[in-house]
């Protein structure tokens, strides 16, 4: 980290700078050693912008603990490996984060402590996996778990944008042609809505929803926009997105796939943490937060009880069916030869393979149904000017209004 200090040289003459020093103490001891004698040392202070800088990703934070875990496996001191890190990540908030676990480092805390402390906002299984590493002497291997799962998640969330951008993308098109067709195409047949007194009912919608809207142009264009705050506003909502998460999870086939994706994140927790030898009632309850469908969170909660009063693993999980019957066997199979972790790891792996097929198949439904939407929507408008013009031409033909 960078520090602004204030020195006076051999002759007396006070002068200003900055040095990279991992403490207040290095840097008076680099002047020193050059016949300087500091008189004031401060860390230097972080943009006072802090809303122009980008903010810290999760590929940020995967990419930090790997780099940090990697040093601690080679043999380099935990307060090194995080001196190393704020000097050499290349996001300001990050460096800034490790500066503040490097000077906590140094007043005693544990790593477990300074992390919890910093601005780094990281899933409460990173934590409980760190504190598990310390405790085990293991806090390289734990920071490997913890950064996979990291991983993990962060491909998951990514898998999910993926499939919901083509989604978004048709939507918007959807509604950009519709806009166009009322904006530039129902105006030059808008003069038919008083020609023809008899127009059928789809042609006089069309013409009348086409004359609204361009004399409401911006009351609508408030309305769309009042809708897209609100929107945003209960996306930020934990309590919207819950209950839009138990929404899908109810419908035929995006219910199926967000089933399968839980499940893969619950049991990848699972076998992070117990590889990391966290207490296997820790390790169900941070497990079970992860996962997002209010249904299956409340049989794992029960699973736990289960658990706790007793039942293995595989027994709890089955009566409350939290799983499918292949998990059970094969819970049950590492139960029995010591190597659960790896058997979670393996249903992990099974459900991800899972959910990645459900996804496909969702993006197959996904876009002939966009197109048939699209079609509709143009069909429709199309139909009702084409309705429009035929009656009033028939009219004409029979002398009931003026040609055309």
């Amino acid at each position: 980290m960078e520090y602004d200090y204030r020195a006076v040289d051999e002759n007396g003459q006070p002068f200003r700078g900055r040095l990279e020093a991992s403490s207040p103490a290095d840097v008076v001891r680099t002047l020193a050693r050059d016949g300087r004698v500091a008189v004031d040392v401060a860390e230097r202070k972080p943009s006072p912008l802090p809303a122009l800088r980008r903010r810290v990703k999760a590929a940020d934070l995967v990419v930090a603990f790997r780099e940090l875990a990697t040093l601690l496996g080679s043999g380099v001191t935990l307060a090194d490996a995080v001196v190393a890190q704020s000097r050499g990540s290349g996001h300001p908030m990050l460096a800034a984060a490790f500066g503040g676990i490097g000077q906590a480092l140094m007043r005693g805390d544990s790593f477990g402590q300074a992390v919890r402390a910093s601005a780094l906002r990281l899933p409460d299984y990173v934590h409980q996996l760190i504190e598990a590493g310390e405790l085990s002497g293991e806090l390289p291997r734990s920071l490997r778990e913890a950064v996979d799962q990291m991983e993990y998640d962060e491909k998951v969330a990514a898998d999910l944008r993926g499939a919901l951008t083509y989604p978004a993308m048709l939507v918007a098109s959807t509604v950009a042609a519709v806009l166009i067709m009322f904006i530039v195409v129902v105006p030059n047949f808008a003069d038919l809505l008083q020609e023809g007194k008899d127009l059928p009912f789809l042609a006089r919608a069309v013409l009348g929803s086409g004359v609204w809207f361009n004399d409401n142009t911006w009351l609508f264009m408030a309305l769309l926009a009042g809708v897209v705050l609100i929107g945003a506003a209960l996306w930020r909502s934990t309590a919207a997105r819950a209950a839009l998460t138990n929404g899908i999870a109810k419908l035929p086939v995006l219910g199926s796939w967000l089933t399968e994706t839980d499940a893969a994140k619950w049991a990848s927790v699972m076998a992070a943490m117990l590889f990391a030898r966290v207490e296997l009632m820790d390790a169900l309850s941070l497990a079970a937060g992860g996962v997002r469908v209010a249904g299956r969170n409340a049989r794992l909660e029960k699973v736990a009880t289960d658990v706790k009063a007793g039942a293995s693993l595989s027994e709890a999980l089955e009566k409350n069916r939290a799983l499918t019957p292949a998990g059970y066997n094969l819970i049950r199979v590492g139960e029995q030869s010591g190597e659960l972790a790896e058997m979670l790891r393996a249903l992990a792996a099974l459900h991800q393979e899972n959910s990645t097929r459900r996804m496909k198949r969702v993006l197959a439904l996904v876009e002939p149904l966009a197109i048939v939407l699209i079609g509709g929507a143009l069909g429709t408008i199309m139909v009702g000017i084409i309705l429009a013009m035929t009656s009033v031409n028939e009219l004409a033909g029979t002398g009931g209004v003026g040609s055309v």
